[in-house]
């Protein structure tokens, strides 16, 4: 294969498929790569060389790829976000590539452990929570589904931060993931540029310089390097890149400084360059935090822009068909910015007219957004914007401008609603918003749930609805099964395959054929130890990771999700107090032993989601140290939770916690990986949960509380708080037990505030929704009591949740918005 101009080169040797085959070149690598002799091998170097043999073959796809869409001239998708929560690829490359069977055939005959290797293998710390995983999934799913591709993201050095639980509190510590190398990722030096910050705008130069031209002059400037991880999809079909940017100083140290005896001084800028790519979501709880986050939006943004504009314009020559061959889309208002960065490329790099770029730039991007929190909607103060991106803060004034006359124009507004459109919030402090820039610089905006989509038109983006009626569009999320259920429980994916054959590994909806297994006593029998299995693994590493002794024939009620007051672990944990002094008080019930598992990780800055993580540890030491409920209640949070701790999580699960306020979850992905795995939901009507209870049925799906209609009508109408809890006495005693200092007796008044925050405004309906919550919760253990009827419910589940592949909703985006077809 070769490219234009270039001479043919030699055909490798096609590589062995089977199981010897693979062991030779697994003991090849070791020895010519690593250096070492496989007799003195530790499991660090097996890994290394079993991934080398899996990349190998990926590489082959790769390049394959690549020379099919420099054939094809076709448009390719660039997917832009701060997060891609990739987890470890070893086991995922090799199911993909269709070679995990005879690579685990190989270990056996070199008598090495794969599932021992497998867990070495470090958790790329690239993201923190649903957002970072749907990107990771839809990366997948484009390969599998032929979507050329590229994601854009940043190559953090520490990531999110590794957590660790010291008397109960979080404590942050770097995540070291990069320490020795990471094996799949290739250093592409030539794609390097240059990104700026600060300095000052002046007048464009030269007798053909257009009235909107300008020259930027920044007086900082890094270099941003490119890392390339090749993507498999399914059956090796093709190979996409995920490329991360590292931040490099252009001058890595001062000597004359160094010189000078001012070491510090010296490596300012290396220092200042390094920050940029080392945490993702600094605190921004100071200026500082917030100018750092700004900056890293837009070094990768900046980054991403010049190498998409770059490609462009040297295989199809002529900027201005840019909207033909590249399809950007932008996961959350995180790169926003890069509205702002393709219009001064196009204006100020190659010359053209401000209203032709802009034209450009719309056809070019589409937004997705993922919350109708308005204070998750990005804004930046216009000073820190201006200082840092000068000629950017121009070009929003400029475009705010054309909007604004649009929206006049239009006749369909008055003042409140124009200022509502405008890109800069003048309520205060004058701010940017980039939910408003992404949406006004893009031709399509899509929720990620029909709930979500619908709740959009008449909140955050309402009165831009008005004025584009057709932008918003719904792409319910979905998530790749071949991660999150094939791989992450081969049990069950056996015994599928086993009952209805092989077509759901390429087609999920045939999932489908399930149904009519779902009342086969055998089968339940099958699928019930399957299940039962899970809990023994997930029991035995709890006991490893965290000394806890759980009894896996207990239900297993877990919620593992990122810590905040609107996804409610707090309900959670309330319901859990209730319940234990129920079963103190009434001895004589019978009730259903339950293990309720929690995991998650609180922003640094955020106090009230650090104090529930506290609140849940304070709990758990109270009631596991209670003789009272031994064997009937057990409370544990799982420290670190992450891609592989879900792995083991999910599949173990038998009921899955989706309970937050309705209206504030825009879909939830993790509610997918429970049910796929044959866990029962609890939850709201929130997000994707609705679309879930249409698909598996209302009799499979435990439903509560308050709709998103009545939780606005509540807060609309003078809801009081107080006023439930007195007449809830479960609730009423649970939260004075919480406020006393029952769990807290080191500090008793350590949880009055997060109780009085309850009392006084409940914001999430943490009180309105408790007693329906509970109830719930009672008819959960009445179901659980009957196993044949639980079985039922959990293999249909399973058998309905086809729909929720995200190769289903990346052949939406493609079809829909990319115009690819996939």
């Amino acid at each position: 294969m070769t490219f234009k101009g270039q001479t043919a080169l030699p055909t490798p040797t096609p590589r062995r498929l089977d199981p010897d085959g693979i062991a030779v070149e697994i003991v090849e690598r070791l020895t010519y790569r690593l250096g070492k002799n496989a007799a003195a091998a530790k499991p660090h170097d097996w890994l290394h060389a079993v991934i080398m043999e899996i990349r190998d073959r990926v590489i082959d796809a790769w390049i394959a790829s690549t020379q099919k869409t420099y054939e094809e001239q076709g448009r390719r998708v660039y997917y832009l976000s701060l997060e891609f929560l990739i987890g470890r690829l070893m086991r995922d490359a090799a199911s993909n590539m269709e070679m995990l069977d005879d690579l685990q055939a190989a270990l056996d005959k070199l008598g090495v452990d794969i599932d021992l290797i497998a867990a070495l293998e470090p958790d790329a710390a690239l993201g923190n929570g649903g957002l970072g995983r749907l990107a990771a999934c839809f990366m997948e799913s484009m390969a599998t589904v032929d979507v050329p591709a590229y994601g854009y993201g940043i190559r953090y050095v520490n990531g999110m931060f590794r957590q660790e639980i010291s008397d109960g509190w979080q404590v942050e510590l770097p995540e070291t993931w990069l320490a020795h190398g990471n094996p799949w990722e290739f250093e592409r030096r030539e794609a390097s540029y240059e990104v700026g910050f600060g300095g000052r705008v002046d007048p464009a130069e030269g007798d053909d310089a257009g009235p909107h031209q300008m020259c930027w002059r920044p007086n900082e400037r890094v270099i941003a390097t490119a890392y390339d991880t090749p993507i498999a999809g399914w059956r090796g079909n093709r190979v996409n890149t995920l490329r991360l940017w590292e931040a490099q100083p252009i001058d890595p140290i001062l000597l004359d400084k160094f010189n000078a005896g001012d070491h510090l001084g010296a490596l300012a800028e290396s220092n200042r360059a390094e920050a940029l790519t080392r945490v993702l979501y600094p605190a921004d709880s100071s200026p500082a935090g917030q100018e750092l986050r700004l900056r890293q939006e837009y070094f990768f943004s900046s980054a991403s822009l010049q190498d998409i504009v770059r490609r462009h314009v040297q295989y199809f020559g002529d900027v201005r068909t840019l909207p033909d061959k590249a399809a950007i889309q932008l996961n959350d208002t995180h790169p926003a910015v890069s509205v702002a960065e393709l219009m001064r490329i196009l204006v100020d790099d190659h010359g053209l007219d401000f209203d032709e770029a802009w034209d450009i730039t719309r056809r070019t991007f589409s937004y997705t957004n993922h919350t109708l929190l308005p204070e998750a909607l990005e804004s930046w103060p216009v000073p820190l914007f201006e200082r840092l991106l000068p000629r950017h803060m121009q070009i929003v004034y400029a475009v705010n401008s054309r909007l604004l006359g649009e929206a006049r124009r239009s006749g369909q507004f008055d003042d409140g609603a124009i200022g509502a459109i405008s890109l800069i919030d003048e309520g205060g402090e004058r701010r940017v918003r980039m939910g408003n820039l992404a949406f006004a610089g893009s031709h399509s905006v899509n929720g990620v749930s029909a709930l979500h989509t619908d709740l959009m038109k008449v909140t955050v983006f309402s009165d831009f609805h008005r004025l584009y009626p057709t932008r918003i569009n719904n792409k319910t999320n979905g998530v790749t099964f071949r991660r999150w259920l094939m791989q992450c429980n081969p049990g069950l994916a056996g015994l599928i395959r086993e009952a209805i054959g092989e077509r759901f590994l390429d087609d999920a909806e045939a999932l489908r054929e399930l149904d009519r297994f779902a009342d086969d006593s055998a089968f339940q029998d099958r699928f019930l130890a399957v299940k039962r299995a899970n809990k023994a693994a997930l029991s035995d590493l709890l006991r490893q990771r965290v000394a806890a002794r759980i009894d896996p024939s207990a239900l297993f009620d877990i919620q593992i999700k990122r810590i905040h007051e609107y996804k409610r672990q707090l309900l959670n944990i309330i319901e859990a107090v209730a319940l234990y002094d129920q079963i103190r008080s009434h001895p004589e019930k019978d009730w259903v032993p339950r293990v309720k598992l929690f995991g998650g990780k609180a922003a640094p800055s955020y106090h009230n989601a650090k104090l529930i993580i506290k609140l849940a540890n304070d709990v758990a030491r109270a009631v596991n140290h209670d003789p009272a409920v031994q064997g009937l209640l057990k409370v544990q949070f799982v420290p670190n939770y992450n891609v592989s701790m879900a792995e083991v999580m999910i599949p173990a699960a038998d009921l899955s916690e989706q309970i937050s306020t309705a209206g504030m979850e825009a879909s939830g992905t993790g509610n997918m990986k429970f049910a796929v795995n044959g866990a029962l939901t609890i939850g709201t009507l929130d997000g994707a949960n609705v679309e879930m209870r249409d698909h598996v049925g209302e009799e499979n799906i435990v439903i509560f509380g308050l709709t998103a209609q009545e939780v606005n009508a509540r807060r609309a109408d003078g809801y009081v708080p107080r006023d439930v809890i007195e007449g809830s006495r479960e609730l009423g005693q649970a939260l004075q037990a919480i406020a006393g200092g029952v769990f807290s007796p080191d500090d008793p008044d350590r949880y009055k505030g997060l109780v009085q925050g309850i009392y006084d405004h409940d914001w999430f309906m943490v009180a309105a929704d408790f007693d329906s919550y509970a109830a719930a919760q009672r008819q959960v253990d009445a179901l659980w009591a009957d196993e044949r009827a639980w079985a039922k419910k959990a293999i249909l589940n399973v058998a309905r949740m086809g729909w929720f592949s995200s190769d289903r909703t990346i052949r939406e985006y493609a079809n829909d918005i990319w115009k690819i077809p996939a």
